[in-house]
């Protein structure tokens, strides 16, 4: 069969990931992967047992398409208890995932010839999926370090066709957290030209400052435009599970609940009746886990730092950032990860692959620290060594 002309535009000229792509070469070449971010250690037992136990005692057919009520309610629960929303579980839908939950999103409430604002550095599913909605991606560069929410510039960008804006807070590479004032303002461009708000909030509760989430949903005016996104997978460790949420009010809710439905319709649900109980544990078991990701961040950076490698500024996410020309290194971001990962044995992301549009910048790597101690002392080793063979012009 002829396939030429069949394949849509999309995904004809797609590249791989670079999060698969940089993991195919770890695995390759028996490489370090600090590219690609997921925790070596083990989860919370708690949900190990509910999720066994759940395959012993619960029902493994289907769901209701939205999810379990026991997990919406637990959801529901968990926000009011960390975040002081008030939601009700006809507000949340249960999703494969939180790329699950962006695809619906977008394909819900976006339509052909619509813009969606995007900042970069972004995750780099949205724009093709914007783009797969018959979407105008439209992007606005967030400047390292501190990669501040410029609210004068999406008053700018928006246009007549403009639908939505994207948001990522806490920001995936950088790490950043998004000020008060920065989402007011955010919110109240939202409001002033009737915007939704595609809100990645799945770091939410992975943060080292010390200060509770604020989701942009609890804004003026924001609640009923608001789509807020979560993960278990984040707040757990548990990349491979899963299981992610959406939330919103109204048509919203039902239009994202539509969208889901047939995409995967439902997630495993033995996976979601251990997260209903995980959402339920004391406070206390995430705050654990928190003090060994924050402790595995401290020794990463104090490790890079030592080795000559300028760290950016960090409170949240699994993810720090180094800045090349900074460290005294002339090569592109690009270039110091593809020979990383065949010279030194260490895999790591180029920030530039999460920028789209004509201001990338080619000096920022971003390294994965939820590794075990041993397997951060070796990676910082291997840099080390790797620094001094390369040239001042690289």
């Amino acid at each position: 069969m002829k396939t030429a002309g069949r394949i849509h535009p999309v995904y004809a000229d797609m590249e791989r990931t670079v999060f698969d792509r940089m993991s195919a070469l770890a695995r390759e070449h028996g490489a370090i992967n600090l590219g690609q971010g997921f925790p070596d250690g083990l989860p919370p037992p708690a949900l190990i047992e509910a999720a066994s136990r759940a395959l012993h005692e619960k029902s493994s057919q289907y769901p209701p398409g939205a999810g379990l009520p026991e997990l919406r309610e637990a959801i529901c629960g968990y926000y009011a208890r960390r975040q002081g929303l008030a939601l009700s579980p006809e507000q949340v839908t249960v999703t494969s995932g939180a790329t699950e939950a962006l695809a619906a999103a977008v394909f819900a409430l976006v339509k052909p010839g619509n813009e969606v604002i995007l900042f970069q550095p972004a995750y780099d599913a949205y724009a093709p999926l914007v783009r797969r909605a018959g979407g105008i991606p439209v992007s606005i560069p967030l400047s390292p370090p501190d990669f501040r929410y410029p609210a004068e510039a999406l008053a700018a960008a928006v246009m007549p066709q403009t639908r939505a804006v994207m948001l990522n807070d806490p920001l995936n590479p950088a790490g950043t957290v998004a000020s008060y004032e920065e989402l007011s303002g955010l919110a109240q461009v939202c409001a002033a030209h009737d915007l939704i708000a595609i809100c990645d909030e799945v770091w939410e509760d992975v943060r080292f400052d010390g200060m509770p989430h604020r989701s942009l949903m609890s804004f003026p005016d924001m609640a009923e435009r608001t789509v807020k996104i979560g993960s278990a997978g984040k707040i757990f460790g548990l990349t491979g599970w899963k299981i992610g949420w959406m939330i919103a009010s109204g048509h919203l809710a039902t239009a994202l609940s539509r969208a889901h439905q047939f995409l995967t319709f439902s997630t495993a649900v033995p996976l979601q009746w251990a997260v209903a109980e995980g959402l339920l544990l004391p406070d206390t078991v995430l705050d654990e886990q928190r003090a060994e990701w924050a402790a595995s961040r401290a020794r990463l950076k104090a490790g890079l730092t030592e080795a000559g490698y300028m760290v950016l500024p960090n409170a949240a996410t699994w993810f720090l950032t180094v800045d090349l020309a900074a460290s005294g290194l002339a090569l592109k971001d690009s270039a110091f990860s593809e020979r990383a990962v065949l010279e030194a044995g260490v895999a790591t992301v180029p920030v530039s692959a999460l920028y789209q549009g004509d201001q990338v910048p080619e000096h920022l790597v971003r390294f994965c620290f939820t590794k075990p101690d041993g397997v951060l002392d070796e990676a910082v080793q291997r840099l080390s060594e790797f620094k001094k063979e390369l040239s001042p012009g690289g």
